[in-house]
């Protein structure tokens, strides 16, 4: 019997949607600089200043104030290190569940970093936020403070409208990471207070290697790679018309693919599922307002790294959090900054769900989670 291959790590990676492939393939095939002045490099401008407006539509930014880069991570890390470096920051503000290339970021300034922490439901909390900057106010530091909109590993929405009250009217820096939001939910970086905001290609059915920094006016000297000019002198370097063309595709379709699938049922009845065949599930972030798409869970006493084995070798890829982190089954400094126990954070696993996903595929995934789950009690009473 054929195992089904069905892939429920959305928030890792989503599958090329069929439109950036085409204009993946199709930019592949044209040669030119874009900033060569012949009639090949103006196509491969012109390329590139469609993709633009793409992205920036989705964002709600305008296109100018999209700058293309080699990767989120490279994104997040132009604004943290070269954004304290050009603002002349005196701290870095960020919280203790975000991404490892936020976090390794801010200890790359060098500068005092300070985490605050998130709630029992992964919430960052405002009132650290408040803290830190009057803090900074009574003694004329000026901050850069910089947080996730969506968390990748629990889907819990941020209180950004909330932080943006506080830092936007100060003499601080506000950066927002976005990736997961990005086509999920409306981001409107135009009308934010964020003065620098991240977002990835591959998170919403574009090619890998290509991220954008979305920059207000004021922040074009955030530069990390100077180079030869390129894309407004914000980041140097040949772009790549082909990924960014891919970039631009999925920005234009994406959301409509996500809708289409109906991603917020599926969450729904995988959860419900899930709850019949182990009632003492635990699903972290439940109480909080959360991205549709996202679910992190345990049963307790079922090891993730047990768990994922037998549901991989049944064909389904899951995960236990951010793909990013170590590259292994780990425990998750999101779940411990939520104050988690770590017996119950080491059976935490995530299932994330995007447009090419379907009814079909939770069921057949609650089929294969009732097995790993069986096993796992058939052993239990055994002992």
């Amino acid at each position: 019997m054929t195992r089904p291959s069905i892939y429920l790590d959305h928030n890792a990676s989503v599958p090329l949607l069929p439109e950036a492939r085409e204009a993946l393939l199709c930019a592949l095939d044209r040669v030119g600089n874009p900033s060569s002045v012949h009639s090949h490099g103006r196509a491969q401008r012109a390329e590139i200043d469609a993709a633009r407006a793409a992205v920036a539509k989705l964002a709600g930014a305008e296109r100018e104030q999209v700058v293309f880069t080699g990767s989120a991570t490279e994104a997040i890390t132009q604004a943290i290190v070269a954004g304290a470096r050009a603002f002349g920051v005196d701290g870095v503000v960020v919280s203790a569940g975000e991404h490892a290339a936020v976090l390794k970021a801010a200890e790359a300034t060098g500068l005092p970093v300070k985490r605050v922490a998130l709630d029992a439901e992964g919430r960052i909390s405002i009132e650290q936020i408040r803290a830190a900057v009057a803090e900074a106010d009574l003694v004329g530091m000026r901050l850069l403070v910089a947080v996730h909109l969506v968390n990748n590993e629990t889907g819990v929405i941020q209180p950004i409208a909330a932080i943006e009250r506080l830092v936007g009217p100060s003499p601080h820096y506000l950066f927002v990471d976005a990736v997961q939001a990005l086509g999920k939910m409306p981001i409107d970086f135009a009308s934010r207070a964020a003065d620098l905001m991240a977002v990835s290609a591959h998170k919403i059915g574009g090619p890998a290697g290509i991220g954008a920094l979305l920059m207000k006016a004021h922040a074009a000297e955030v530069r990390l790679i100077p180079g030869g000019g390129q894309e407004g002198g914000r980041r140097g370097g040949t772009e790549s018309t082909a990924l960014i063309a891919g970039f631009g595709a999925a920005a234009a379709t994406f959301a409509d693919h996500y809708q289409r699938a109906g991603v917020g049922e599926l969450v729904r009845l995988v959860e419900t599922g899930m709850r019949e065949t182990a009632p003492d599930l635990v699903i972290f972030g439940a109480d909080a307002e959360r991205i549709g798409n996202t679910s992190n869970f345990a049963v307790p006493g079922l090891r993730n790294s047990v768990a994922m084995m037998g549901l991989d070798l049944a064909g389904f890829s899951v995960s236990s959090g951010s793909a990013c982190s170590s590259g292994k089954v780990g425990p998750s400094h999101v779940l411990a900054a939520m104050g988690i126990a770590p017996d119950l954070g080491n059976c935490a696993l995530r299932v994330s769900f995007g447009w090419s996903s379907s009814v079909d595929d939770v069921a057949a995934y609650l089929k294969g989670f009732g097995e790993v789950v069986g096993r796992h009690r058939a052993r239990r009473v055994a002992a």
